[in-house]
């Protein structure tokens, strides 16, 4: 039988539900099905963002008379995301595009073993590449960091991996910084307190970690050239060029050349058609109400829905997306 998460009971979860989705009964029945949603760190997108996704699913999904009720739970992001699913330990999880493709073809840091259940939702925002340093720090360019303390997210991220491609970009190995694993606040929290001089992070404009950060600190952002970003598209074709416009931040001037590439929420092969079909109908039909809460959530539509989608779409994901004209494979 395809698996649903239904927990009868377990206090802990029902307190996260609250937090994420509003208020639900004290015990769990029958007529609920739980579906977990792993997201990334509190400071970055995939929290908040997921959480409001857990919300309207959770409004509006419901299967043969039982409600779906999602719940956002913070995680290491997007290779951590994937295992999980893997081992058919959630329900679904938000990851790079390149991530989910890596993972489904063996590739990188899946080179041990295909993850080959893995269906995908859809797409979701487009994710931008930022490497912030304190405007004081003296490093102008990616050649500068060379010889400092650089935190590039923990191992279970698709920042890590984008972070050696880069690296190879400039000649450099990882071996050539100081390589700090922190999650995405808490390198924040360093770079503001001077224990590293730079942090990579993707994420969807404006993140509110560097928000804050430029609110209080001077900061720059480093460039890429478009014959780096070219480089680098090379070995991870997922991403695209872009620009995080002058004003994103304060302090922030000019345009700066970076790297995207979608984010998608992608299920397993365990769970059941309905309830993925009920959840992508949530998502789709709700662009309204998460645009409310982040300003990534106006991205989150139907237009693109299977942008930079290179995995199989989930069977329940499919039928909804051919009942609005969209040809899914």
């Amino acid at each position: 039988m395809s698996h649903i998460s239904w927990k009868s009971k377990a206090a802990a979860v029902l307190a996260g539900l609250c937090v994420a989705v509003g208020t639900v009964a004290p015990a769990a029945s029958a007529d609920r099905i739980f579906f977990g949603i792993a997201t990334g760190s509190t400071g970055g997108v995939y929290y908040p963002l997921g959480g409001m996704i857990a919300q309207v699913i959770s409004n509006s999904a419901e299967v043969n008379g039982a409600r779906v009720i999602a719940t956002a739970e913070t995680g290491n992001a997007s290779v951590a995301n994937a295992r999980l699913l893997q081992n058919g330990s959630i329900e679904a999880g938000m990851m790079g595009a390149d991530i989910a493709d890596q993972a489904y073809r063996g590739a990188a840091q899946f080179a041990d073993g295909a993850v080959t259940n893995l269906r995908a939702i859809g797409a979701l925002f487009p994710e931008t590449v930022q490497v912030v340093v304190r405007a004081d720090s003296g490093i102008k360019s990616f050649q500068d960091l060379k010889g400092k303390r650089v935190s590039s997210g923990p191992a279970g991220s698709g920042m890590y991996q984008l972070f050696g491609d880069v690296l190879g970009v400039f000649g450099m190995k990882r071996e050539d910084v100081s390589e700090d694993f922190s999650s995405f606040s808490q390198a924040v929290d360093k770079l503001r307190d001077g224990n590293i001089d730079a942090f990579f992070a993707i994420g969807g404009l404006p993140t509110v970690s560097i928000q804050d950060l430029a609110s209080s600190h001077d900061i720059r952002l480093l460039a890429l050239t478009d014959e780096d970003i070219a480089k680098v598209r090379e070995s991870q074709p997922y991403y695209a060029a872009t620009v995080i416009p002058a004003g994103t931040y304060e302090g922030q001037g000019e345009d700066i050349k970076t790297l995207a590439l979608r984010a998608l929420l992608v299920t397993h092969d365990g769970i059941e058609d309905d309830v993925i079909y009920e959840v992508t109908k949530a998502i789709y039909e709700n662009n309204d109400t998460l645009s409310k809460v982040h300003v990534q959530g106006k991205n989150v539509k139907l237009e693109t829905a299977l942008e930079s989608v290179s995995i199989p779409v989930h069977p329940g994901a499919k039928r909804y997306y051919e009942e609005k004209g969209i040809k899914a494979e």
